[in-house]
């Protein structure tokens, strides 16, 4: 039978084959081939019961991201708060190369903007105006969901932004049946406490697939290299080859089109300062 991953926990993967979801194990062989069954996954399976099975072939898939595992995404869909937390600039920078690695359109939504000033929603349109797709919104009142629910509908869009940012809340309202848990923010930590910690698949009413993921607050893999991650950055990879090195880092090298283009403005400061951070995690995990 064929079927869809829409949910894995502890190595159980739930398959939806028409109307019934299978509970199944994988089949050795794909430990054997260094292959992990994946959320989004299109599989066979054949059946040992009315409700369990055994998944015995992974069809290929259109992209792969391994953190947060999922597979085969038309749109992901990177959530931050405006406030409360506050925006954490390089961390939806790295969503955002994890989206282009993998060739998949993404779409920022941007919070509670009710809690923001006027100042700090200028400034995030400025970041990103350019860059990406933005939805301002206000979850709790419902602002702004349309607009997202007309950019997922007919697709199947992942979900991941940092804990406590609305993302369960936002899902809510996207799928009124589902009733997705929401959790509290902390005061201490300004972070989510009791959120999602599985990924899950849930059928949109336009007719698409809506990926719930963990709030990831941080990421051990960057899904490329050093010498590549320039072309991620779409502001940064419009000068490739102006500057005087062909290897050029962009960082202390001489004679480098892209600090030029900081300085000149072309660039956000705070878009350049996620890309150097993120150079340096690269040289740091090395180091390891």
């Amino acid at each position: 039978m064929h079927g869809l991953i829409i949910k894995g926990i502890a190595g159980f993967y739930y398959v939806k084959c028409g109307d019934t979801v299978y509970e199944c194990k994988a089949r050795g062989i794909f430990k054997k081939r260094g292959i992990s069954p994946t959320v989004g996954d299109r599989v066979d399976i054949s059946a040992v019961d009315d409700e369990k099975g055994v998944i015995e072939d992974i069809m290929p898939r259109r992209n792969l991201f391994i953190r947060p595992p999922i597979a085969n995404i038309d749109c992901f869909i990177v959530v931050m708060a405006a406030s409360h937390p506050e925006p954490n600039f390089p961390v939806i920078d790295k969503f955002l190369v994890m989206a282009d690695v993998n060739n998949t359109d993404a779409v920022l939504v941007v919070n509670k903007t009710d809690l923001a000033s006027e100042d700090k929603l200028r400034q995030i349109r400025e970041i990103y105006g350019n860059i990406c797709d933005v939805v301002f919104m206000n979850a709790r009142e419902g602002r702004g969901i349309s607009d997202l629910a007309e950019r997922i509908s007919g697709k199947t869009a992942a979900f991941a932004g940092p804990s406590g940012v609305g993302k369960s809340t936002i899902l809510n309202a996207l799928l009124p049946d589902v009733n997705v848990r929401t959790g509290s923010v902390s005061d201490k930590t300004r972070r989510g406490k009791h959120t999602t910690r599985h990924v899950e698949i849930f059928e949109a009413e336009g007719g698409g697939m809506i990926y719930d993921t963990p709030g990831f607050t941080s990421f051990d893999i960057i899904e490329t290299g050093e010498e590549e991650l320039d072309l991620h950055f779409p502001e940064i990879a419009v000068y490739k080859g102006q500057c005087y090195f062909d290897n050029c880092r962009h960082l202390k090298e001489p004679s480098c089109a892209v600090r030029k283009a900081l300085e000149d403005g072309k660039i956000h400061p705070m878009r350049y300062k996620s890309y150097v951070s993120l150079i340096q995690a690269m040289r740091e995990n090395r180091k390891y």
